[in-house]
């Protein structure tokens, strides 16, 4: 992970879950549940959310959980998980320090994994998207599930165009 991903996710904690509300109009919370809820549907007994950041789908998990089921979330920036790690619901959570692209997990483990909207800056680093991906085939069982939520472009060209502008005059002044 580049530096300035690392200084910029030390520095968001406090209105990252702020931003994404607003600059999406609200839309990232229905799109964590149903993610969540898709890798809930995997069942099993052990869940990792990669690049879990302030916990939002870890939050979504967690009222998804039987008893026996365990959460771990994994991140980078300790900033972010403290964030995460303050919530009142962090019921069946743990939480693991750590680059995705070298997990402490041993092989096979997980029976879901769920990422989201951290495949742009897990991109930014030379193969660092190919890293992960080789990392949670590595530590998901066999049947395992895994879930990764994110944006991508708009297929029309007008609505692309209108989705850049926004983007450049709103999202990356305000974030």
């Amino acid at each position: 992970m580049s530096q300035a991903i690392r200084r910029m996710f030390a520095e968001l904690p406090q209105t990252y879950e702020f931003l994404n509300h607003v600059l999406t109009f609200g839309q990232d919370i229905l799109w964590r549940r149903k993610a969540a809820r898709a890798a809930a549907a995997a069942g099993g007994t052990l869940w990792l959310d990669a690049c879990g950041g302030t916990g939002e789908i870890a939050m979504c998990l967690s009222r998804l959980v039987k008893d026996s089921t365990r959460i771990v979330v994994a991140d980078f920036s300790l900033p972010m998980m403290t964030k995460a790690m303050q919530k009142s619901q962090v019921k069946h959570i743990e939480f693991t320090l750590a680059d995705v692209g070298y997990l402490p997990f041993q092989d096979e483990l997980f029976d879901a994994i769920i990422m989201s909207f951290a495949s742009r800056e897990l991109n930014s680093d030379e193969d660092g998207l190919l890293k992960c991906f080789r990392e949670f085939h590595r530590i998901l069982k066999p049947d395992g599930k895994f879930v990764n939520l994110d944006t991508s472009q708009p297929r029309l060209r007008p609505i692309r165009w209108m989705f850049h502008l926004y983007g450049k005059l709103i999202v990356v002044p305000i974030g």
